[in-house]
């Protein structure tokens, strides 16, 4: 989504890219490129500050801000997702829960997200999970249900890998550690497997390969694990750390079948599983 810098407001005090952000409403150009070929389509009037964009079934698109409130103590949550047409129109809005740090759309349109510790303490009942699954109306389709191996403190990032969508979250108590968690969208079957890497903001993974960054917050650098699994065990392979074109900061990665596309700076690089 590219945004003119006449909708920008920059922060004094946040250096680099992720110190810009649009003063609503904006007008946005959302850019998607598939081989050689790119389509573009202008958003008009857009109305929040999106965290995440994430592409739907039948050229659809979806924008999430990874906040939303309650007007009253008992009164509705307000709407932070909005899913667009192909030409750019909002067709519905929605609320998906709140303190949304990693978020990740499905092959046929299911919504995924893994929320932080303000949303899981905050009062909405699905963000409280720590993971949730949603259709394009804002209904709920799948919830943990006690079937993680502890309860989620904060997510940390997310991928798909064919049928599946991976979300990776940490725990504060219990057994702790990091976990990646694989959901079968169609089943809503779980599973889960300790994390070879301490929480990860960078995750994709193919079959039983899976590749796992660590940013060096707002530096030009990033750790890359490479992991394997073994029956029920992840174990690293190897790891180097590389320099990157830009500063990365939170909520830069997001693995997409197999590939982890990693947003440094003014540039995404493609790291593959």
């Amino acid at each position: 989504m590219v945004v003119h810098r006449r909708y920008l407001d920059r922060s004094r005090f946040i250096k680099g890219w992720i110190g810009w952000s649009p003063q609503v409403p904006f007008t946005g150009e959302l850019v998607i490129v598939k081989g050689r070929e790119e389509r573009r389509v202008l958003v008009k009037d857009i109305r929040m500050r999106p965290s995440h964009l994430a592409l739907l079934p039948d050229s659809r698109f979806l924008l999430v801000s990874g906040r939303t409130f309650r007007n009253e103590s008992d009164g509705p949550w307000a709407s932070n997702a909005v899913v667009f047409s192909p030409s750019g129109a909002p067709e519905a809005e929605f609320c998906v829960g709140d303190d949304i740090p990693a978020m990740v759309t499905d092959a046929l349109g299911g919504i995924w997200t893994a929320h932080g510790d303000e949303g899981i303490y905050g009062g909405h009942p699905e963000s409280a999970a720590g993971l949730a699954g949603w259709d394009t109306h804002g209904r709920t389709i799948w919830t943990p249900q006690g079937r993680l191996p502890d309860h989620p403190l904060q997510g940390c990032t997310a991928a798909t890998d064919k049928e599946h969508v991976w979300l990776v979250w940490y725990s504060g108590s219990g057994s702790g550690g990091t976990f990646l968690t694989r959901i079968t969208p169609t089943t809503g079957d779980v599973t889960s497997f300790l994390s070879p890497v301490l929480a990860p903001d960078g995750f994709a993974v193919r079959g039983n390969r899976a590749v796992l960054t660590r940013r060096d917050h707002n530096k030009r650098s990033v750790e890359v694990i490479r992991a394997e699994l073994t029956g029920t065990t992840w174990a690293v392979t190897g790891r180097r750390r590389m320099r990157v074109p830009g500063r990365v900061v939170m909520r830069c990665g997001q693995g997409r079948d197999g590939s982890l596309w990693l947003r440094a700076g003014n540039s995404w690089l493609r790291i593959k599983a």
